[in-house]
């Protein structure tokens, strides 16, 4: 299997199961087994999964030096994931609760502390990276800095931008310029998500770009093939949580595209992922082993 590199947020994260959208006001609730809190984050969500498929990962982030971050590295030890890139710095542990209904809807409120004010040592992102086969750099602030390095160091650079309306997006503007495996999500694409990605494609010139399409699947677009089509979804088990399905698609291609560097075989590999995976109540529970997918996948 492949050597990852991940350099993302890992918080705490915690889940509230609610009736429905929008919330009516009562002073108190009791959803019995329906408030959960988990290690989290995207960086986390990522490692947790390429560790499952059977990778090799290295995980850099940011985190506090507090009992949450204990917890977190106790989690990251448990699933054989090393904490020795993880800078304690912070003033606290990033934080974020997520309320979720029966039908999949959530919403987010995510409490990132003082991260986005940080940049990672580019001497430790160095020696992580310089034996990794892939480096997925998120669109989190203290990972800006390490995109031109690792171009520089001829790697293949993967990112999700996550939620994209405008494709001079002056934030994520980096993250697509240098990413060869760009990700993104459709729920903010006012336009043909075709279109939108075409214009994408001739501004940042990424190899391959592939766009979340919620309960429609997700969108391909090949660079050598001068391809882009939609791969429809699948149903493998009752939805529960679509919180972490992005990272699930994200991380499930890129662990079978450093495999065969097929990328049509690996979007239809990682919707099955994903399609699994939001049957869990948390962004970082729910994944497949390589070995429980392929089943799936023949099935």
């Amino acid at each position: 299997m492949s050597t990852i590199l991940v350099s993302g947020l890992v918080n705490m994260e915690t889940t509230v199961k609610i009736q429905s959208f929008p919330i009516d006001y009562s002073p108190i609730h009791f959803p019995f087994f329906g408030v959960n809190s988990f290690p989290a984050g995207v960086g986390l969500n990522l490692s947790i999964a390429f560790r499952t498929l059977g990778d090799e990962v290295k995980l850099l982030s940011l985190i506090g030096n507090d009992t949450t971050a204990s917890i977190i590295k106790n989690e990251l030890e448990t699933r054989n994931i090393e904490t020795k890139y993880l800078i304690e710095e912070l003033t606290n542990t990033s934080q974020s609760v997520i309320l979720y209904d029966n039908w999949g809807k959530r919403q987010i409120y995510c409490d990132l502390k003082d991260i986005q004010e940080r940049s990672y040592k580019e001497d430790l992102f160095i020696d992580a990276a310089k034996d990794c086969d892939i480096i997925c750099l998120c669109n989190i602030n203290f990972s800006r800095n390490l995109l031109p390095i690792a171009k520089e160091m001829g790697k293949l650079i993967a990112t999700d931008v996550q939620v994209l309306g405008d494709i001079y997006d002056t934030y994520n503007a980096d993250f697509m310029k240098y990413s060869d495996i760009l990700f993104m999500s459709n729920e903010n694409i006012h336009e043909s998500v075709e279109d939108f990605i075409a214009k994408i494609a001739a501004v940042y010139d990424n190899k391959i770009i592939v766009v979340g399409l919620g309960s429609e699947g997700a969108l391909l677009y090949v660079k050598n093939d001068n391809f882009i089509g939609r791969f429809p979804a699948v149903y493998t088990r009752e939805v529960v949580n679509t919180i972490g399905a992005g990272d699930s698609l994200f991380s499930s291609f890129i662990h079978f595209y450093s495999i065969d560097a097929n990328p049509y075989e690996a979007i239809k590999k990682a919707i099955v992922f994903a399609s699994y995976k939001i049957g869990s109540s948390g962004a970082a529970q729910g994944f497949l082993t390589s070995q429980e997918l392929e089943k799936w996948y023949n099935n």
